[in-house]
């Protein structure tokens, strides 16, 4: 059992009116660095809840962008159902299911709809997996879109690590015969009050677009599976050994050394996949991934993100990003689903990577 003290904490949101805090999951693999291999441990956990349970159904598991894209297809690996995710990207010649994520700082998700439409009539439910629920009104919108667009009768649970909804939340799932699964039940009430007490005094570096000025070494791995759209666990892990494959026979890894495994926003599975590989070898791995959420950072010994790194992003040269807490590692691996690097993008990653004194640095995009 997870204590709630030893797996969150809480952050603050910089400038959002709607809610002021953001909990950062310690073993999730986003804001901070992690042991990949805590991060299975506890998505294992949540799969352990799943199991047993509608083993007549036929499934589809839909993850949340972007902290639970990683959730969702782990667990349809465990469980080897359907599965796709929520997306902010644009998805070559997709049509969408448009909703509302009404507190985050990117408030429009979407799900590519052409590809629910070829298996809306072979699944029986679906469900929505999350990091945390807060009102679950998320969820709800998704549900409401869904059934608005096909007016089939489904049936729709919902899988999370945090659960915070109140007494009128869960009785209206209840009444929609939603089912909600969770690992911690938590009272969120006074984390706004927690987030505020903080000062936004921590390092912040700014975006450096400038050609870098160290080698790093580029290469493009090929048979991506794109969890942004229709695919199965058994398609995901199967690209996923065959990535493993190539990549040891790419790339020389010495025990003992202190690797960094970087994903890239909405793209975190693969990078954590292969960091508990290497982790299993021997390696001293690290995980983290760039995100588009702007936290402030402070110097307050009690607070979790120290160090923010400002960034373009790799996908889309309009459009910041940040990466927290970097440190020096011996070699670091920079794994990236971009469809088209962008180069102002490559440049602040590579010279934020460098501030902190990194210099032995790969990047590999899957494509």
């Amino acid at each position: 059992m997870y204590k709630l003290e030893e797996l969150i904490s809480i952050a603050k949101r910089e400038n959002n009116i709607k809610r002021n805090y953001l909990i950062v999951n310690k073993f999730q693999g986003k804001h901070v660095p992690v042991n990949p291999q805590d991060t299975f441990c506890l998505f294992e956990d949540l799969s352990n809840i799943l199991k047993g349970k509608y083993l007549k159904e036929n499934i589809l598991i839909i993850g949340f962008a972007e902290t639970a894209t990683a959730i969702g297809a782990y667990l349809a690996v465990k469980l080897n159902t359907y599965c796709i995710q929520t997306t902010r990207e644009n998805i070559d010649k997709a049509q969408y299911l448009f909703f509302s994520e009404t507190h985050s700082h990117a408030v429009q998700q979407k799900i590519v709809k052409n590809h629910i439409d070829g298996i809306i009539n072979k699944i029986d439910r679906i469900i929505f997996a999350e990091d945390e629920i807060t009102t679950g009104n998320t969820i709800l919108n998704a549900i409401n879109k869904i059934n608005e667009t096909y007016g089939k009768k489904l049936k729709f649970s919902v899988i999370s690590i945090l659960n915070a909804m109140n007494n009128d939340n869960i009785k209206e799932y209840s009444k929609r015969k939603i089912d909600i699964y969770y690992i911690l039940k938590i009272n969120n009430e006074k984390y706004p009050e927690i987030a505020e007490k903080y000062y936004a005094d921590g390092k912040y570096v700014s975006a450096d677009e400038n050609d870098y000025k160290i080698n790093v070494n580029y290469t493009e791995f090929k048979n991506r599976v794109d969890t942004r759209c229709l695919t199965t666990g058994s398609e995901i892990i199967d690209s996923f050994e065959k990535f493993y494959h190539e990549w040891k026979n790419k790339f020389d890894f010495e025990k003992n050394k202190k690797i960094l495994i970087l994903g890239t926003e909405e793209f975190m599975f693969l990078p954590l996949y292969i960091g508990s590989k290497l982790k299993n070898a021997g390696c001293d791995v690290k995980c983290h991934a760039t995100t588009r959420s702007p936290i402030d950072v402070s110097q307050s010994t009690d607070y979790i993100l120290n160090s923010r790194y400002e960034l373009v992003s790799l996908y889309d040269d309009n459009r910041k990003t940040f990466i927290y807490n970097l440190d020096k590692y011996d070699r670091v691996y920079i794994i990236t689903d971009a469809y088209s690097l962008s180069r102002k993008g490559l440049n602040t990653i590579i010279n934020a990577l460098c501030t902190c004194g990194n210099k032995d640095i790969d990047v590999i995009r899957w494509c």
